[in-house]
């Protein structure tokens, strides 16, 4: 039986592990994104795990306000299968902001949410609000798991995936969690990274 308390000391453990390893490079990220455009360092993203909205941590990649931008740019959505928006080549990203996204580096700090226990190192992905108001009925129990900073959704194909694929595989994990498999996602997340930088 995976419990709580065991999947709790691999996130812990995980994170620890995990901004030990980005703390020396901190200075170095954050000047180079104060030089590359005004805004703060860090930007906290509203998403929703647990049931609840919380702020997610991230390194910021895009210009200041850049949510105010995402109306006049609706047209340009590459995704037309759910209520996602991406686009390949999106203004609003800065040049170190491509850097820090093409190597996940700007998903480090959410192992702060990590600690503070709103978020899992493993688990379903945390979607947005609106997002989430989309979850056909058969998925609307996942917005009341933890979500996670990796999972099988985003090892298999991340934002490359269908919405409701996307959603399968999020159901899939939580109806056989393990301490194997956990650490299976884990291994393969960290191995994606650095083979294939585009793929989580």
């Amino acid at each position: 039986m995976y419990s709580r308390l065991v999947k709790r000391a691999l996130d812990v453990c995980g994170a620890i592990a995990g901004l030990f390893c980005i703390l020396p490079f901190w200075p170095f990220i954050a000047c180079a994104i104060k030089v590359s455009s005004r805004g703060p360092v860090l930007v906290k993203i509203p998403r929703v795990s647990g049931g609840k909205l919380f702020n997610i941590y991230k390194f910021r990649t895009m210009v200041e306000n850049a949510h105010l931008m995402r109306n006049d740019l609706l047209h340009l959505n590459e995704r037309n299968d759910g209520p996602f928006f991406k686009m390949r080549n999106d203004p609003r990203i800065t040049r170190v902001g491509k850097v820090l996204r093409k190597y996940r580096i700007d998903e480090f700090p959410q192992l702060i949410n990590v600690l503070r226990g709103e978020l899992a190192l493993v688990g379903p992905r945390a979607h947005e609000k609106e997002e989430v108001d989309h979850y056909p009925s058969e998925f609307r129990h996942i917005v009341f798991a933890k979500a996670g900073v990796t999972g099988l959704s985003q090892v298999s194909g991340a934002s490359a995936l269908p919405f409701l694929k996307e959603l399968e595989l999020d159901n899939m994990y939580l109806k056989q969690p393990s301490f194997k498999e956990d650490l299976r996602i884990i291994v393969k997340t960290v191995a994606i990274i650095f083979t294939d930088s585009n793929a989580v």
